[in-house]
């Protein structure tokens, strides 16, 4: 099913134009914006849905199990090509990327009406689209690795877009430190940080692809699998793994997880726009990618005898631990976008989770389809979250839900929309998308019958109850009880508190039905996509699937082929958590501040939530404060003192006395220059004799 193509063909143009596009619409955007800034917005929306179309015209392709890849020469001198791979795995991945960013661009002509860099805001969107399609469409590591430093550079210019500093523009709270670290950040601050840290992960990814470029010889995903010596070659020497979990070390900065997930935070700073992009549809989306398309070719050698299950454990693992630390940091924080950011990096944890528990699993494909099914499902309702809160502060002014409140009343599309998308994060039993993707992931794992399997299931069901938790939470702060203070001078001072725009809530609004609509049949989706990725993995990497049957036949009919034991654990998990949410913030039947104040237990906890498991603070520390703290030590006391003081000064004495001595020999009388040379020579003469 499989077919390489040489030729140009109509599948073939479409996957080298889903990501060419959105570069070329990038470059002539400097040109646009000089004639028309308001002519922007039209081509910017317009090449994005090229983009998406031309992906949705692979669909047939993806369905028939089939793909294209098609190569042109690169670097001659070291026989590497460029290509595009259009399978399955990248194909929905294009579509999920494509269509997604469409509507936030469309979004974002409402967001960024009026914004006086509108046009450097288009370019760097159109830059962000078109890299990420490049990562998810690239036959080989290199090119891959191309596209991963193009999201990372338009993270950074994106996330300190407005980089005038003002305080509006800040995350967190004025003033506020942890452990004397100041916890309040500009977007400057939050864009080079984000650009370092992910450069953390950059450094092990390219190190890893050129270990395994040094005994494969390719980049290649194709040729990789194709001849499997090298692997062999680099397991003989100990090399395999650590040159995939250095791989993975990409993953981990790009999809903020831990512990490289401190930068996601601070990312708020930027347009609601851009943080829809980098947490629904690109940039953290992308180790989760990376994972799924190298994870086979692990998977494969995993079964052919040649590499242990170390990587597998440590995807699992690096995944569980950020989904419940970041989790319990959204239970606590004041900020709309920053839960949702919590959120991000913990849902993007639960993806790791599955992917890493299906290489340790007879049953490979049940936990990679439970982690990209999952992928597709967050997209959707997270983008709509993204989109909603953004609409909230465009209305409100604010990014605290103490400043909001009572809302329902105000903006009903609005509340209704983050309703659906919330319990879609929520996992509402049998009616959103979120739902069956993370059922599938508790099946995944309580199935998987590794060692670990137990630990992690645990993990992930407590998860899913803190879930549920703060989703009710950012909803009954935002929408339910009286309105605050800041609205209430608001409407003071002549402000209408209003529904917002079409061209915002229309977007948002599409994405929410969705997780509802797709929810509906999430089961017969679910298992679609499980029987796509089940030829897939068969056709591309022979990884084979057994059909075995479960404990699933005590369930009704329309629930056959569910795992009990799993279908209860996301019942229980979400009538807990939004359980507990209403009694605290809708129903409002217990206070929450003088419950965490009425016991030091609760406070404490609290506490560290709240200032991030001081993580934060230690990685500023160990990696900024201290290190800079030495720095100008060195400067002061070595630098200025032991050189610039002591040895540059000395160095000059030394030689300013040398030459005041020599320059005494030279007193240009003849009869002096005889008498040395004769002493000279008669001291020569005794040591001869001696």
């Amino acid at each position: 099913m499989a077919t390489e193509v040489l030729e140009p063909t109509f599948e073939v143009t479409s996957a080298w134009l889903i990501w060419m596009l959105p570069f070329a619409a990038a470059l002539i955007m400097p040109g646009i914006g000089k004639l028309s800034k308001k002519s922007t917005g039209y081509v910017a929306v317009g090449f994005a849905l090229m983009s998406a179309l031309s992906a949705a015209s692979l669909i047939p392709l993806a369905l028939e199990a089939g793909e294209v890849h098609s190569q042109i020469m690169w670097i001659e001198a070291l026989g590497i090509k460029a290509g595009v791979l259009a399978d399955p795995l990248s194909i929905i991945m294009a579509n999920v990327v494509g269509w997604i960013s469409f509507l936030i661009m469309i979004y974002s002509t409402g967001y960024m009406k009026g914004d006086k860099d509108i046009t450097r805001f288009w370019f760097w969107m159109l830059f962000f689209i078109g890299s990420m399609q490049l990562i998810v469409l690239s036959d080989n590591l290199l090119q891959v690795f191309f596209g991963w430093e193009g999201v990372g550079l338009a993270s950074y210019a994106l996330i300190s877009f407005w980089y005038r500093d003002k305080k509006k523009d800040h995350v967190g709270v004025e003033g506020r430190t942890v452990l004397g670290m100041l916890d309040y950040y500009s977007p400057t601050h939050a864009g080079m940080k984000a650009f370092i840290m992910t450069k953390v992960g950059d450094v092990m990814m390219i190190a890893g692809m050129l270990l395994i470029f040094l005994f494969a010889g390719t980049f290649g995903f194709k040729e990789l699998m194709g001849n499997t010596d090298w692997a062999t070659a680099m397991a003989a020497q100990g090399l395999l793994v650590p040159a995939f979990v250095l791989l993975f070390g990409g993953a981990m900065g790009k999809s903020a997880q831990f512990p490289l997930n401190e930068w996601l935070l601070e990312a708020m700073t930027g347009p609601t726009a851009v943080s829809a992009l980098i947490h629904a549809a690109t940039m953290v989306k992308a180790g989760v990618f990376l994972v799924a398309r190298i994870g086979p070719i692990v998977f494969a050698l995993s079964a052919a005898g040649i590499m242990a299950d170390q990587f597998f454990e440590i995807i699992a693992w690096v995944g569980a631990i950020t989904a419940l630390l970041l989790a319990t940091q959204g239970m606590v924080n004041p900020e709309i976008k920053k839960v949702l950011a919590y959120s991000t990096g913990s849902q993007i944890g639960y993806m790791m989770m599955a992917l890493g528990v299906a290489g340790l699993s007879a049953q490979y494909v049940d936990g990679y389809t439970a982690g990209f099914f999952h992928l597709i499902s967050h997209a959707m309702f997270k983008a709509s979250l993204f989109m909603a809160a953004g609409a909230l502060l465009h209305i409100v002014g604010s990014r605290f839900m103490t400043d909001m409140g009572g809302l329902r009343k105000h903006m009903k599309k609005t509340y209704a929309f983050m309703w659906a998308a919330g319990l879609g994060l929520m996992g509402a039993p049998f009616i959103t998308t979120g739902f069956w993707s993370k059922d599938a992931i508790f099946a995944a794992v309580y199935e998987s019958g590794n060692e670990w399997a137990l630990p992690l299931f645990l993990i992930a069901v407590l998860t899913a109850i803190i879930t549920a938790f703060y989703t009710t939470r950012m909803i009954g702060m935002v929408f339910f009880g009286k309105k605050s203070k800041h609205i209430e001078k608001m409407e003071e001072e002549g402000h209408h508190i209003h529904e917002a725009s079409p061209s915002m809530w229309i977007p948002y609004g599409i994405l929410a039905l969705l997780t509802i609509g797709i929810g509906i049949i999430g089961l017969s989706a679910e298992e679609g996509i499980h029987h796509l990725f089940e030829e897939y993995l068969e056709h591309s990497f022979g990884i084979h699937s057994e059909h075995v049957t479960t404990e699933a036949s005590i369930l009704p009919g329309f629930l056959q082929g569910l795992n009990p034991i799993a279908l209860g654990a996301s019942l229980v998990a979400f009538a807990t958590g939004i359980g507990l949410g209403y009694i605290f913030y809708i129903g409002r039947w217990v206070d929450p501040v003088k419950f965490v104040n009425s016991n030091i237990f609760f406070y404490s906890i609290h506490k560290l939530f709240l200032n991030r498991w001081y993580l934060n603070a230690l990685v500023y520390w160990c990696f900024v404060t201290t290190p800079l703290w030495l720095a100008r030590g060195v400067s002061r006391y070595f630098e200025k003192t032991a050189i610039d003081y002591g040895m540059n000064d000395g160095v000059q004495k030394a030689v300013s006395w040398s030459a005041k001595v020599i320059q005494g020999t030279q007193t240009g009388v003849s009869q002096s220059y005889l008498f040395v040379f004769g002493a000279g020579l008669l001291f020569v003469v005794l040591i001869l004799l001696i």
